[in-house]
C-alpha cells in the first residue's frame, strides 16, 4: 500500500491492518516500487532496505524523488472503464500532470509537507507526446498549482499550438498566479482551456490569515473578476469552520447567490500531515477516519449538531439551485445531447444526484455507524511547528524547487515573514 494519506499514517495502518498489509511505500511510490516488487520476489528480507519502506518489523531509508518527472509514462491503455471518467462537462476525460509539488504553506493542505516544498516540472516535449497519446477529449491538468511559472506554462502551449492538439482544459490555481500570468492563461484559453477552479478558502480577510492562505482578499476577488471576463466556467472553495453560527452561514450565502461562480463549500478538518493536524487546540470530536472527508464535522461545532448539518447542506444547495438539475439543463443542453449521443451518460447522471449526496440526515447518522478504523490522538496542540518534522521528503531548499528568479521573489513576497 502507499499514496499520500497512507504516507503519513503508516504506521497505524500496518498495526490496524493486523497483518493484512505486508508494508507500506511511503512517498512517491514511482521512485521505489521496482525496487520493492524485486526485494519481494526475491529476498523478503531485503523489503526494509528499500527507501521509503514501513513494515511492522522495521522501515527503510527515507523514501527518495523520482529522478525525473518525464521517466513517469502513466499507462492509461490499461485502464479498464476508461470511457467512465468524467470532470463536469468533461467527458470522457482524462487526467496529467505538468508538475508536482507546491512552493506555498497553507495550513489546512499536506502538499507541501508530503513533497517537502520541493516544485519540480514536466517538459513541454514530454507533455505533448502524453497528450497526442490520449483519446479524450477532456484532460484535467492536476498540478497542485497551475502555471506558477510563466515560461514552463508557454512552452507547452506553444508546443501544442504547434502540433495542433484540439482538447479542452480544467485546472486549478491560485488568484495572485492568476494575475501575475494573465498571459499564460490567455493563452491557454485559445488552446481550449475551459474551466477553472480557484481555491479562495474565505471571503475575509480574517479566514485568509487563519488558513496561511498568503493572498489578500482583494486579490481573490479581482483575480475572480479576470477569469470571468475570460469567459471560463469558474469554481472556487470556501472552507466552512465547525465554529460557524447561523449569522455566518446566511452571509455565506447571500454572497454565494451574489456571484455566478460555482462554489463549493468544504470544511475544516484537520488531516494528519497538515500543519493544522499539530496546531489545532479544539479536541477531536471523533477520530473515525471515514469521517475525515472535508463533508463530516470532526471539531466541536458551535451549533448542535444537526442544526450545523441543515445549515451547512442549505448553504449547499446553493449549488444545486443554480448549477444542477433542471436550472442547469437549458445551459448545458446541446453539451448533454452530444453526451447522451456518445453513450457517455455520466454527467447528465450528475445533475440530479445533490440530494442523494447532500443530506444532512444522512450526514447525521454517518455519526452514528460503527468506527472501523480508528485515527491515533494528535499530539498536545502546539502553538508552532518545526515544518522539519512534518516532512515526508527531506527538502531540496531552492534546488529542490524549478523555479526561476521572479517566481522565486514573488513566492518569498508572499512569504514574507515566515522562516520556512
Amino acid at each position: 500500500m502507499g499514496g499520500h494519506s497512507a504516507s503519513f499514517t503508516a504506521c497505524e495502518l500496518l498495526e490496524h491492518a493486523a497483518g493484512a498489509i505486508d508494508c507500506i511505500l511511503t512517498g512517491e511510490g514511482e521512485a521505489a516500487v521496482s525496487q520493492l516488487l524485486l526485494a519481494v520476489e526475491h529476498d523478503h528480507n531485503a523489503v526494509t532496505a528499500v527507501p521509503g519502506v514501513v513494515t511492522r518489523n522495521g522501515q527503510g531509508p527515507p523514501p527518495i524523488f523520482v529522478k525525473s518527472l518525464d521517466d513517469l509514462r502513466p499507462a492509461r491503455h490499461l485502464l479498464r472503464h476508461r470511457r467512465q471518467y468524467f470532470l463536469g462537462e468533461l467527458e470522457p476525460c482524462a487526467s496529467i500532470e505538468f508538475s508536482r509539488g507546491c512552493p506555498w504553506d497553507c495550513a489546512f493542505c499536506s502538499a507541501w509537507t508530503f513533497y517537502g516544498r520541493s516544485y519540480r516540472v514536466k517538459s513541454p516535449e514530454v507533455v505533448v507526446a502524453e497528450l497526442e497519446q490520449m483519446r479524450e477529449p477532456g484532460v484535467f491538468i492536476v498540478d497542485d498549482v497551475a502555471f506558477i511559472q510563466a515560461k514552463h506554462g508557454f512552452e507547452i502551449g506553444e508546443a501544442i499550438a504547434q502540433r495542433g492538439i484540439n482538447k479542452s482544459y480544467y485546472l486549478e490555481t491560485r488568484g495572485d498566479v492568476l494575475l501575475r500570468n494573465k498571459e499564460v492563461f490567455e493563452f491557454w484559453q485559445k488552446l481550449g482551456l475551459k474551466y477553472i477552479f480557484l481555491g479562495l478558502e474565505a471571503i475575509d480577510e480574517a479566514g485568509l490569515q487563519k488558513y496561511r492562505k498568503r493572498v489578500t482578499l482583494s486579490q481573490n476577488f479581482e483575480a475572480l473578476e479576470y477569469a470571468r471576463s475570460m469567459g471560463l466556467s469558474i469554481s472556487v472553495n470556501i472552507i466552512a469552520d465547525p465554529d460557524w453560527d447561523r449569522d455566518r452561514f446566511e452571509t455565506v450565502r447571500a454572497w454565494c447567490l451574489e456571484i455566478p461562480e460555482i462554489v463549493n463549500i468544504s470544511l475544516n478538518t484537520p488531516y494528519p500531515g497538515t500543519e493544522t493536524w499539530r496546531t489545532e487546540s479544539r479536541q477531536l470530536t471523533t477520530r473515525d477516519y471515514r469521517l475525515f472527508d472535508i463533508q463530516h464535522a470532526v471539531l466541536p461545532t458551535k451549533l448542535p449538531l444537526a442544526e450545523f448539518y441543515a445549515e451547512l447542506v442549505k448553504t449547499q444547495q446553493v449549488l444545486n439551485k443554480k448549477h444542477l438539475g433542471w436550472a442547469a439543463v437549458k445551459d448545458v443542453a446541446k453539451i448533454a445531447a452530444g453526451h447522451l449521443l456518445r453513450g457517455q451518460t455520466n454527467f447528465v447522471k450528475s445533475l440530479w444526484k445533490f440530494n442523494s449526496v447532500y443530506n444532512p440526515n444522512l450526514l447525521l447518522s454517518d455519526h452514528e455507524q460503527p468506527v472501523k478504523y480508528e485515527l491515533s490522538s494528535p499530539p498536545p496542540p502546539q502553538e508552532k511547528v518545526d515544518p522539519r518534522t512534518m516532512y515526508i521528503h527531506a527538502p531540496g531548499g531552492r534546488r529542490g524547487r524549478a523555479i526561476d528568479n521572479s517566481t522565486k521573489e514573488f513566492v518569498n513576497e508572499t512569504r514574507m515573514g515566515t522562516s520556512v
